[in-house]
């Protein structure tokens, strides 16, 4: 920065003011521009000077080398995928799935909320935008005023008063502008909380749907099986009382059956929990959505076959989170420059325009006018370090801001690559599942059948139906673990909103 010489670090601080009183617009205007004139020139070169300065570097400068491809994006097409990524619920094909996200979308408290941030966000940017530009009032005063002499006795007088005032800082070193633009991203990084709203809400909604039908699904298992073992016990009831078996296998065929029941009320729970959350996720009053769901299909919502990853530079660029992160350090290094713009001189211009009458009729009398301009610098001399830390502590609010959006951009990274897995992986293990749960039904139905012929005890019987069971319990969660998985995968991609919705 240029060095000041010993004058202007003496004059730095400099108040100029012109009154003039009963002058015609035309000289007025002429005056004022003159003494401007002259204020400008006087403090011209330590402006220039000033101006040289550099501020503190910005991390918002900075940037993250990001990997070309996917690690496990293996069987997965690379595509451009905003368009199915909006509304990504409708490629499970499931009707009443997408009908309890829309409906949510519009009702949810939480959307409202978001909503009504971004007006908030919105109308402090603007407040912050009019500090840009001259402010204006008006006012107008009467005073009353009586005076006692000796001889005339009481002296009354009234004048009247009427005028404007007229107020604005130059923004010579981008203070005020700086502000603005903090607001300005700030408003940005509020409506993408609006969209990663949107995105979450959608995300829960399905996996709380997902966990509905899987407990729906399982229900319908349980209830077969809990029929079946009722024959089985039923069967080693009568070959008890015909003396073909002994008391003890009567008693596992029961106790084989009332632990199948036992698990009725633990799916009745979770099925209750279930359309309760739908509910609260929907704003809507507990038991609302019970009928339309119980209506609708029971199946698991099965994901699409294909799915377009995108390049992970797409996938950054869609997140709402990233872009939250994004905004807030856009906002910080905006802070950053405001408090540095602290340490060099502001420029302030003040007018007045009035009229003063001792009587309201020759109140706007040409002659009983006046004006004034004022123009002022001010710059900081001494403030014990005071700008010096402030602008030190925005720099570290700054580098916190950048390091938090390296994180998210990061953990945007992981996210996306455990979904992969667990997508593949999940499908995997859905196929091996079904193989053996279709495995273990054949063994259950030749086991029951060689039991009624008396080719086997019953432990043959209980051991294949125990283990039926395990298989398709463990079936129905694989199907809801792999359908939860494409559905982190598309919240990870950036998808679940739209600027339509």
């Amino acid at each position: 920065m240029m060095a000041l010489t010993a004058f202007q670090r003496k004059n730095f601080k400099v108040h100029f003011a012109a009154s003039f009183s009963k002058l015609s617009p035309d000289t007025l205007v002429l005056r004022a521009a003159m003494s401007a004139a002259r204020l400008f020139l006087y403090v011209g070169s330590a402006l220039f000077g000033l101006s040289a300065c550099v501020g503190p570097a910005s991390f918002s400068q900075q940037k993250m080398v990001l990997p070309s491809d996917w690690k496990a994006a293996g069987g997965f097409p690379v595509a451009s995928s905003s368009r199915e990524l909006s509304r990504w619920w409708t490629r499970f094909n499931d009707p009443m799935l997408s009908r309890v996200i829309t409906d949510a979308l519009q009702a949810s408290p939480d959307i409202a909320s978001a909503s009504a941030r971004i007006k908030e966000s919105r109308a402090r940017r603007e407040a912050e935008n009019a500090s840009l530009f001259p402010s204006l009032g008006g006012a107008a005063s009467s005073a009353y005023r009586a005076n006692q002499t000796d001889k005339v006795g009481t002296i009354e007088s009234t004048s009247y008063s009427a005028g404007l005032n007229a107020s604005w800082e130059v923004d010579l070193f981008g203070k005020r502008r700086s502000a603005v633009e903090a607001a300005s991203a700030n408003l940005g990084a509020t409506v993408e909380n609006f969209h990663s709203v949107q995105a979450s809400l959608a995300s829960e909604i399905a996996i709380a749907y997902t966990s509905l039908r899987s407990n729906e699904a399982a229900m319908v298992v349980l209830l077969r099986n809990v029929k079946t073992r009722e024959e089985t016990s039923q069967l080693a009831s009568w070959r008890t009382q015909a003396g073909e078996a002994d008391a003890l296998e009567s008693s596992q065929a029961l106790s084989s059956l009332e632990q199948a029941r036992a698990g009725i009320p633990s799916l009745e729970q979770n099925i209750s929990r279930s359309l309760n959350l739908l509910s609260l996720l929907s704003g809507k009053n507990p038991g609302t959505l019970d009928a339309a769901l119980h209506a609708g299909n029971k199946g698991i919502p099965n994901p699409p076959r294909s799915l377009a990853v995108g390049i992970p530079a797409d996938t950054i660029r869609q997140r709402p989170d990233v872009r939250i992160a994004g905004y807030q350090l856009l906002a910080a290094a905006a802070n950053t420059r405001a408090v540095d713009a602290e340490r060099y001189p502001s420029l302030n211009l003040s007018g007045t325009l009035g009229l003063n009458s001792l009587s309201t009729g020759k109140l706007f009398n040409p002659q009983t006018s006046t004006a004034g301009l004022a123009a002022g610098i001010t710059s900081p001399i001494f403030d014990a370090g005071r700008i010096r830390a402030n602008i030190a502590a925005q720099s570290a609010i700054e580098e916190q801001s950048f390091q938090g959006y390296r994180s998210t951009v990061l953990t945007a990274l992981s996210e996306t690559e455990d979904a992969l897995v667990a997508c593949r992986l999940t499908a995997e293990r859905l196929d091996i599942l079904e193989k053996a749960t279709t495995a273990a039904r054949e063994a259950d139905l030749i086991a029951r059948q060689r039991y009624k012929t008396g080719e086997i005890d019953f432990l043959s019987v209980l051991d294949a139906q125990r283990s039926l069971l395990g298989l398709e319990s463990n079936l129905f969660t694989t199907r809801a673990d792999r359908t939860n998985a494409y559905i982190q995968l598309y919240k990870a991609l950036g998808g679940g909103w739209s600027a339509g919705i």
